[in-house]
């Protein structure tokens, strides 16, 4: 079993920036791939940016270029850097990990087994 905890959540002024942390414990030797997703209310979770083991990243196109993933792999964190937020950011943002997520499927919430309890970023106009 895996868990992770997410950090960092908060409200911020548009065009801020903001740095959400998710510490991962338990059996984390079997994690393959890690991601940040969100879900706004009324609408469904999506991807957002992942990570691979060894460091290859995928962004949704919402947030290339202004959003950046990042990982600790000793310290077993995983990081999302957001800069120019815009108030269609405010989400709950999720990180989540799974053992066997195929490259493909990075950005897809359903193929990921662990998740925390979410990070509240609001992006005021």
């Amino acid at each position: 079993q895996v868990q992770v905890v997410e950090s960092g959540g908060t409200l911020v002024q548009a065009g801020g920036s903001l740095r959400l942390s998710c510490t991962a414990s338990g059996y984390t030797d079997s994690i393959y791939s890690m991601g940040w997703f969100r879900q706004a209310p009324g609408k469904e979770r999506e991807g957002v940016a992942a990570i691979t083991k060894n460091g290859n990243t995928q962004y949704a196109d919402s947030g290339k270029g202004r959003f950046t993933i990042s990982q600790n792999n000793a310290e077993n964190t995983l990081y999302l850097q957001m800069n120019s937020l815009k108030p269609e950011d405010t989400a709950m943002y999720y990180c989540a990990a799974d053992p066997a997520v195929t490259w493909w499927s990075l950005l897809t919430p359903t193929r990921y087994n662990y998740w925390g309890q979410g990070a509240q970023v609001t992006v005021s106009s």
